[in-house]
This record gives structure tokens, C-alpha cells and sequence, in this order.
């Protein structure tokens, strides 16, 4: 999964945030038309069909949602799209899993591509691999990052709600008031501490850089990239153990030297609003983040620079965090139209407009080459390393234990964090949580 800030909130970035695929139709009329016909599947007795879609999201991306459905509902007169009920992206796990075993659960939900795995054993959600192939946008257009993140064990479970990848948005000014170049691509970890040390003032109240400090996958999510780089992996070969167990001492080291130094700042609360808060005030030097947060900083008036994350190899190494729509089975009428909505909503012209407006990244190839979004990529200094890093980014793995081991590692991070224990030993203790729940079948 899955960031928010206090001035325009945007899409949460737990997974990431911050995948898929266009689901459409071939023949939408006549899907319409056979719905209309299928009273007992879904349909009124006017032939038209309502989607309950649980969106999740607020403020701006909740408004360009509605803009999109509405749309939607006048080239598709025989189906409704309600946008009621539901919760906020961060407790949609819950309630979709609670009505799910009630036995009243929406067509739609905003599912967090780390949540995905677990929603997916629910037999009500709809597989939708064979639909792949018939999507106006072919599948190998889109990024990797997307298709992986809604494929779990080889079927496609989901289509994409938000693209993202990690980068480093610098605050020029602070680099200008301490006489440092701004870093460019390439640069180290080593480096990155070094900087954020330099940066620090106390007496000032400015920060290098900040983190999540919850222990939730805002947390977890940003140490991936430095495993992977490592060459360790969230699960081991033999699916029973994590594969971090040495690289992630090498990377929690990072996080000790930060700690150490006192260069960052610890944000204690969910959704990273006080350290977005931080940055967007002037008093943060770096803060790793998702295009998402572009719009705000703009509205600010920070100076920035965009710069890729460091890597300890210096070659690119990002994650993204693709979220999800991921659909329900209500009976074959309105699963029909469930995907000829979400088939719609997902081709380029939709997709770049919900891109520009709620700040996410094209889903494909086809969707960057519209003028729409070439014109806001010039217009967004920055926003073009965000798009060149999704090409190449990673992943979480779609696993039904992932929850489990993203929780041990959030309290692994934050014991560092917050000097409690060293790498080593919040390794350890993260890898017995993590392996345990590895060796429960699901």
C-alpha cells in the first residue's frame, strides 16, 4: 500500500502505498443490454444497474472521483455508480472484511496493494486474468509494478487505483543557506546521512530529513528499496523464513545513523501529516516521498529539487505501491457492469485526468504519451524522476502474510528510530513476528 498532508490531502501512500490493468469491455452496449435483461442478477426493473463503490478517498481525490463517475453515468445511462457508504483508505481493510462476512459487501473497493493478498482468498472477489487480454490497452503497456502488484499467485485480482514511486524532494534553500550542491542521481545512503547531518540546526528547529514513526507500512515501505539494492528480499526462496535477515541490519543502520544524529524528524502520528507539516514550513532539508505531494509543495512555495533515492550500489533502486480497485462479486449483472465501469475509468483518457487532478503516475505507456500528461510533466518541475523511476521499481511481494511481517519490521524500524534497540537486535526480534506468521497456512 499507499501520505497526507495537512493542506490538500491526497491519496494515502501505505502502500503505498503508494497495479493492474484496464479491464474493459469490448462491447460495452451489449454488456449493458444483457444486464438490463438480468433482473434477478442485480439489475432494477428499469434494466438499470447501481455499483456501490466504497472510494476511500477525501478532500481533492474524492472530488475528481465523483467528477469521473459523472461522466461515466451520462455515457452509460443503464448504469449508477453510489459513491456512499464506505470508509477512508486506511480502514477500508476492515470494514470490506467485516462485510464480507456479513454478506454485504460493495462492488468496489479502494484495496491497499499490500492488503490485497488477504482480501483475495475471499471467494467473492472477482478474478479477473481472462478479462486482461480484452482491455482497450494492451497488458504488457502497462509498468511492471503494476501488473505485480494485483497478480497473486499468477491471477490478476484487482485493477489499478493510484501508481507511485519513492524519490527525494530536496528544499533548495536550506541546501543554498549551508553552501551545499543539491544531490543528483547516483548519490549514496552514506551521503544521505552525511547531508542530512549537515543540514540539521537545532537552535533553527531544521531537520535533514524525517520519517514515519508509527510502525505502520508509511514506515515499512521506504526500507525496501534498501534491502532490495542489498540483494535481500521481503520472503526467502523456501517461503517459510524473511529474506532480510543480514540486509536488513545493513539497512536499519541507516535509520540508526539518522537516529543518531538527530537529524530527523520522528513523526508520531498516522498519515505523516506533521512531517509533510515539517517540510512544507521551510524546516526540513529531505523528505522521501511519492508525486503525490508535489501539489502541495507547490502550493507552498518550496524551492525544491526532485533527486532519485540514494542506493548503497548507486544504481536505481525505487519502490512503488500501487493501490487497487478491486471488485466483488454481486451476481453477474452487476459484476458485468462493475467491469465495464472500472474498464472505463482505467483507459488512458480517464487515468491521465485522475493522474493530473489527485497526483498519481500514468498506468501504462499509453497513458504517459497523451498530450495531457506531457503537458503536466512540463509544467511539474520534478514530476518527470517520479514517472522514470516506475519503469524499473519494486514491488511488495502479493502475500498473504505480508501484513504480518510489515508489522514486525514497523516495530523493528521504530525501536531504532526511537533508540530503543540497535539494527541487529531489531532484527532478530522482527524476524521470529515475521517467520512465525510465515509457517501459519493461509
Amino acid at each position: 500500500m499507499a501520505a497526507v498532508s495537512s493542506a490538500v490531502p491526497r491519496p494515502t501512500r501505505r502502500g503505498v502505498l503508494r497495479g493492474g490493468g484496464a479491464l474493459a469491455l469490448s462491447a460495452a452496449a451489449a454488456t449493458v443490454a444483457g444486464c438490463a435483461a438480468d433482473t434477478a442478477a442485480g439489475a432494477g426493473a428499469d434494466g438499470r444497474i447501481t455499483l456501490q463503490m466504497w472510494h476511500g478517498q477525501t478532500d481533492t481525490a474524492a472530488t475528481v472521483i465523483k467528477k469521473l463517475v459523472a461522466d461515466f453515468e451520462r455515457a452509460h445511462p443503464h448504469i449508477r455508480v453510489d459513491l456512499g457508504g464506505g470508509v477512508l483508505a486506511d480502514s477500508m481493510l476492515q470494514k470490506v472484511t467485516a462485510a464480507l462476512a456479513a454478506g454485504a459487501y460493495p462492488d468496489i473497493a479502494y484495496i491497499f496493494g499490500s492488503d490485497l493478498a488477504s482480501v483475495a482468498r475471499s471467494p467473492q472477489v472477482i478474478d479477473l486474468t481472462s478479462m486482461v487480454a480484452e482491455g482497450p490497452t494492451r497488458w504488457k503497456n502497462y509498468w511492471p509494478a503494476a501488473r505485480e502488484a494485483v497478480t497473486v499467485n499468477g491471477r490478476v485480482r484487482a485493477v489499478p487505483a493510484v501508481l507511485d514511486s519513492l524519490a527525494v524532494v530536496c528544499n533548495a534553500k536550506l541546501f543554498r543557506a549551508v553552501g551545499l550542491p543539491l544531490p543528483e542521481a547516483g548519490w549514496t545512503w552514506q551521503e544521505f546521512v552525511e547531508t542530512a547531518r549537515r543540514l540539521t540546526h537545532a537552535g533553527r528547529g531544521t531537520f535533514g530529513t524525517g520519517w514515519p514513526g508509527t510502525g505502520d507500512e508509511d514506515t515499512v515501505w521506504r526500507l525496501w528499496p534498501m534491502i532490495w539494492d542489498l540483494g535481500g528480499e521481503v520472503i526467502a526462496e523456501d517461503g517459510k523464513h524473511i529474506g532480510f535477515a543480514e540486509t536488513g541490519v545493513r539497512a536499519l543502520e541507516v535509520v540508526h545513523a539518522l537516529a543518531r544524529d538527530r537529524s530527523v524528524y520522528i513523526d508520531p502520528k498516522p498519515g505523516s501529516e506533521q512531517m509533510y507539516q515539517v517540510f512544507l514550513s521551510g524546516r526540513m532539508a529531505m523528505v522521501p516521498t511519492g508525486p503525490w505531494q508535489l501539489p502541495d509543495i507547490t502550493q507552498a512555495g518550496v524551492d525544491y529539487h526532485v533527486v532519485p533515492l540514494p542506493s548503497f550500489s548507486r544504481r536505481p533502486v525505487t519502490i512503488s505501491g500501487p493501490d487497487t480497485w478491486t471488485l466483488f462479486d454481486n451476481g453477474g449483472a452487476r459484476a458485468a457492469a462493475a467491469r465495464t465501469f472500472i474498464g472505463w475509468l482505467t483507459q488512458p483518457a480517464q487515468d491521465v485526468r485522475w493522474d493530473v487532478e489527485a497526483g498519481s503516475l500514468p498506468l501504462s505507456r499509453h497513458s504517459q504519451a497523451l498530450p495531457a500528461w506531457q503537458r503536466h510533466a512540463r509544467d511539474t518541475p520534478g514530476l518527470p524522476v517520479f514517472t522514470k523511476a516506475v519503469e524499473t521499481a519494486r514491488v511488495r511481494p502479493a502475500h498473504p502474510s505480508y501484513p504480518q511481517i510489515s508489522q514486525a519490521l514497523g516495530q523493528a524500524i521504530v525501536a531504532v528510530l526511537l533508540g530503543k534497540s540497535l539494527p541487529a537486535e531489531a532484527i532478530r526480534s522482527c524476524a521470529q513476528e515475521a517467520n512465525a506468521a510465515l509457517l501459519i497456512p493461509r
